[in-house]
């Protein structure tokens, strides 16, 4: 036939060629790939979960840990509700930091010694280092006068349990000794109130050489160090540029620290005298 095309007679270019055919996948191989999709989609998702995990164990493990603690000796709803006060105590410090722009670590509970957050740089002056040791003492005593008003409403013993013992923790923390938070906050007013923190605290310390007077050796042993150093090298220039603070910032510090002391004082005794009525 004179249409007729032999194979011999085809160019290479107008050779059809089939492309190989792939190979069936095993059963368990088609079973994998969505199972590996599907955990990889849930990965993507749980990536800031597990980012904060660590800070979760850390802070989460820690107070529960303190409110098996409190619960064994006071019942679990103290110590449930006292750990809650102080970490709003440590909540006020974190806030406080993130305003002046300074980097805190997650807060962290110890048993029968409180909780700590601490600081990831140095504050700049005295002002700020002022203003962060404030934040806790501060929001501290607004919860403990929420647990106060609580009581008032219900009668509950609890909540005056809990609010004395959140006036005396904020009370106690405004002692002006470094590493307390009363430490920190007169480095705006002026560092030679560390000596009265030492002097209030020596005369408990020899009268109680066990229990909490061991904690307060420890507070006077770690606040000597920083003393010493401030008044040998007190005509240090950076040093002095450290404790430099505006008039109006001395004064604001000084009016709120003596009338938090003065009004936590005055609250603690309260709440005692109800409690002991009831």
């Amino acid at each position: 036939m004179a249409d007729e095309v032999t194979w011999d007679s085809l160019s290479e270019d107008r050779i059809i060629r089939r492309p190989p055919q792939p190979k069936e996948k095993a059963w368990w191989q088609r079973l994998f790939a969505p199972v590996a999709a599907g955990g990889a989609a849930m990965l993507k998702f749980a990536a800031p979960i597990l980012k904060f995990l660590p800070l979760v164990l850390k802070t989460g493990g820690s107070m529960l840990l303190s409110i098996g603690a409190y619960a064994w000796l006071y019942g679990w709803k103290f110590g449930l509700g006292f750990v809650l006060l102080l970490f709003v105590h440590e909540m006020g410090h974190s806030v406080a930091a993130k305003f002046f722009g300074l980097k805190v670590s997650a807060p962290m509970f110890i048993p029968f010694l409180g909780a700590q957050i601490l600081l990831k740089e140095m504050p700049p002056n005295a002002w700020v280092e002022a203003m962060v040791g404030y934040g806790g003492p501060l929001l501290g005593t607004i919860g403990g006068l929420v647990a106060f008003m609580i009581g008032m409403e219900t009668g509950s013993p609890l909540f005056f349990a809990l609010a004395s013992s959140a006036f005396f923790l904020n009370l106690f923390n405004l002692v002006p000794i470094i590493p307390l938070d009363g430490g920190r906050v007169v480095t705006a007013i002026s560092p030679w109130l560390w000596i009265v923190g030492i002097v209030l605290l020596v005369p408990y310390l020899l009268w109680n050489l066990s229990g909490a007077g061991i904690y307060i050796l420890l507070l006077v042993g770690t606040s000597i160090p920083r003393v010493w150093r401030q008044f040998k090298d007190r005509n240090n220039p950076e040093q002095q540029r450290y404790f430099e603070c505006e008039p109006w910032q001395r004064g604001l510090v000084t009016v709120g620290y003596f009338g938090l002391v003065l009004f936590l004082a005055v609250a603690m005794t309260e709440s005692h005298h109800i409690l002991a009525a009831l």
